[in-house]
């Protein structure tokens, strides 16, 4: 299980070139049906737009790709949009560029550019996530001492996923399996060994990048 970088949620950016109105959307998806829905759902958004072309890695080795000039001449589009999405190492992420044609035609050398320099500018500000292997527990102790487990955690390299208070305080916790040992170590002790730790299955979560 290795690390990948994605796209946290969907971000979207605006400009115009040459008088054409470009929209660029990016999403983080999860196969291909999420990717293929998501292209749908943006041209829905956009009836009356001269192109929807899109580019989308959608597995995590970064292997399933797929991309769509939609009409654009043949490698001015999705094949530069893929080429940015690659060089920005993402994995199950997906970008859709929409044009409104503005009247000046650019040329295949400045559609490439405007293509892929839509999709670099998109990245650039949109939020992104490390998506680590991690471990889930499931972490159970009394009433009393439910603050100060909410403060280690809040303290610590974790994701807490859910909290449950019937009969006991019982949280849901993601771990980065790296740090597994580190953090049940260190919850024992701010609570003087009154924790029961149970694990849950290994996966992966996402954890914020900051830029």
């Amino acid at each position: 299980m290795k690390e990948y970088l994605s796209l946290s949620g969907e971000f979207k950016t605006e400009k115009i070139i040459e008088k054409s109105r470009f929209i660029t959307v990016s999403k983080h998806i999860e196969g291909e049906r999420q990717a293929k829905d998501f292209i749908s759902s943006v041209a829905a958004d956009n009836p009356y737009a001269t192109h929807n072309c899109y580019a989308y890695v959608c597995d995590k080795q970064g292997n399933f790709i797929r991309f769509s000039d939609d009409g654009e001449p043949q490698g001015t589009a999705g094949m530069p949009m893929l080429e940015v999405l690659k060089s920005n190492n993402l994995r199950e992420a997906a970008v859709v560029v929409t044009r409104y044609f503005g009247g000046i035609k650019l040329g295949a050398g400045g559609l490439v550019r405007a293509y892929s320099g839509c999709v670099a500018e998109n990245l650039r500000l949109a939020p992104q996530v490390v998506y680590t292997p991690c471990v889930g527990l499931k972490c159970t102790v009394d009433y009393c001492a439910a603050s100060a487990a909410q403060r280690y955690f809040a303290n610590a390299e974790c994701l807490r996923l859910s909290a449950d208070y019937l009969g006991s305080a019982t949280f849901g916790i993601a771990v980065k399996l790296s740090e597994k040992e580190t953090f049940c170590a260190g919850l024992k002790n701010a609570l003087n060994g009154k924790v029961k730790i149970e694990e849950e299955g290994e996966s992966f979560y996402p954890f914020t990048i900051k830029k």
